[in-house]
């Protein structure tokens, strides 16, 4: 390759909004060493990533389009019924970039849990923290999983070794995948402040798939409106139109950049969330209180729920039990743990990857 810079490639499921937010700090990374680097999703992505980096180009991917039942235990039937249709992207995008390598002339990719996005001619990177799938007749589910990595150069997990694991057994199964894996550590957009501490305020992040992102936006709408204190809302609708009108004590945002829900989160003295992985890093890396809120029907989001609570790393409550009073109530009574110290190789991963490229 010579002087050229490499031409890297990275692309976020659309499976919520958390994949396309912990792909920031591995596109700054790469960024940082020199890297020209091009990123692909869908229009709510795009909305998300040209925020942050204004001045990359980007392609238009079709995501996979899931999306949940209202009734929790519907949700494996519906991801069953939608298997046919997610198969078929999994191939389209498979096809689809290897067009791309083909017209843009890529040396890498970094796929987040895409897994139609490897090459048999480039380095193709695998970005995910769940080498366990929580799901129905495990052994298969993970011989599939495993069977679409195994296609990739290497996978990458987002995560740390075990006793500071913030994923538990998600992604910590043995035996591991038959290409190499690495823990990168935790990727998160935010970086704590420096501040005389959290103020009281309230945060509620709102998040992941359709309609279960809505139907806990309406159950916290309805409980907000008698809340006393300060409060920020931040809808994770970043391609909406509809505004929900701010008052004195409650502001309400569609979406904000990294650096406004930095400084927002730094200000909240508690956090109230889905449970999702990438939230899980956010909280971690600034070391915040937290109440989640497992997407019903979502196994992995319920593991996590049930991992964090046993660790005394956030509170947890059901999704069917839940209301703002209660949240509050718990949270006061919950026994905080300090999550443990933030250990990362993610630089030093991206170092090696395109120093690999450079020298080819």
């Amino acid at each position: 390759m010579g002087a050229d810079r490499p031409r890297i490639l990275v692309a976020p499921l659309d499976w919520g909004l958390g994949h396309t937010t912990r792909c920031i700090p591995l596109i700054s990374g790469l960024l940082e060493a020199g890297a020209d680097v091009w990123l692909a999703g869908n229009e709510r992505q795009q909305h998300v990533l040209q925020a942050e980096f204004p001045k990359l180009p980007f392609l238009f991917l079709k995501g996979y389009g899931v999306r949940y039942s209202k009734a929790g235990h519907l949700l494996a039937i519906g991801l069953f019924r939608q298997a046919p249709r997610i198969l078929r992207r999994i191939r389209e995008e498979h096809q689809w970039l290897r067009q791309q390598v083909q017209q843009h002339g890529f040396h890498a990719v970094i796929s987040d849990n895409r897994f139609g996005l490897w090459h048999p001619h480039i380095p193709s990177i695998f970005l995910t923290h769940q080498l366990q799938l929580k799901a129905p007749f495990r052994a298969l589910a993970r011989r599939i999983n495993y069977r679409y990595i195994n296609r990739f150069t290497e996978c990458w997990i987002p995560d740390q070794a075990a006793p500071e694991s913030l994923a538990g057994i998600l992604s910590h199964n043995h035996p591991a995948p038959a290409i190499p894996t690495r823990y990168i550590g935790w990727l998160s957009r935010l970086q704590p402040q420096e501040s005389s501490g959290a103020e009281d305020q309230l945060l509620i992040s709102l998040s992941g798939p359709e309609p279960q992102r809505t139907v806990l936006e309406e159950q916290l709408l309805r409980d907000i409106a008698h809340y006393p204190g300060k409060a920020v809302v931040v809808r994770g609708v970043p391609e909406s139109a509809r505004l929900i009108p701010s008052t004195g004590q409650l502001r309400f945002y569609n979406h904000l950049p990294a650096e406004a829900f930095n400084k927002e989160i730094a200000r909240a003295s508690l956090v109230i969330s889905r449970s999702g992985y990438s939230t899980v890093m956010d909280l971690a890396v600034l070391q915040k209180k937290s109440v989640l809120v497992p997407t019903p029907g979502q196994s992995e989001q319920e593991y996590l729920a049930d991992y964090l609570t046993e660790k005394k790393w956030a509170c947890c409550l059901s999704p069917a039990k839940f209301s703002l009073p209660l949240a509050l109530e718990k949270a006061a009574a919950f026994d905080y743990m300090p999550f443990p110290e933030r250990r990362t190789s993610c630089r030093e991963a991206i170092g090696e990857l395109v120093k690999a490229i450079s020298q080819k």
